[in-house]
């Protein structure tokens, strides 16, 4: 079995109302940098991680999580 990471951040923003461009303009990143880790198309470093947790007051494995193929 492989693992794949899967993530909620599309669910977190829209909890918050949020768009890709307001959440990336928050963090300091691109929008095609949330959009790519949304679509599981890039693996985001530690720190973007933890950066979008911190924006949302959660943890990173509240957003993060493996999803087994």
């Amino acid at each position: 079995m492989n693992k794949v990471l899967d993530n909620n951040i599309a669910k977190f923003r829209a909890k918050h109302k949020l768009s890709q461009q307001e959440l990336a303009d928050a963090i300091g990143v691109s929008r095609k940098t949330i959009s790519t880790v949304e679509t599981g198309r890039f693996t985001p470093s530690v720190v973007i991680a933890l950066s979008i947790a911190q924006h949302f007051e959660t943890t990173v494995e509240s957003l993060f999580y493996f999803d087994e193929e």
